[in-house]
């Protein structure tokens, strides 16, 4: 059985970011009707278009933060 290890700093930042970003696309969504936002593209593309935005700020904020070093390594 493997030791308990922290949780790296990437991984607590991309989760934070992902977040953040569902919340944030979620509430525009919420707040703005949401055929006005994507109304020019098909069904198909506009839901691809909103999957991506907190996927995005997911690989930005864990490429962004600093690897964490493994103790003894």
């Amino acid at each position: 059985m493997a030791g308990r290890h922290a949780v790296e700093s990437k991984v607590k930042w991309s989760t934070a970011g992902a977040y953040l970003a569902s919340s944030g696309v979620l509430g525009v969504l919420g707040a703005v009707d949401e055929s006005r936002i994507v109304e020019g593209m098909p069904d198909s593309i506009s839901a691809l278009v909103l999957a991506l935005v907190p996927a995005l700020v997911t690989l930005a904020s864990g490429w962004k933060a600093k690897h964490t070093p493994r103790p003894g390594g």
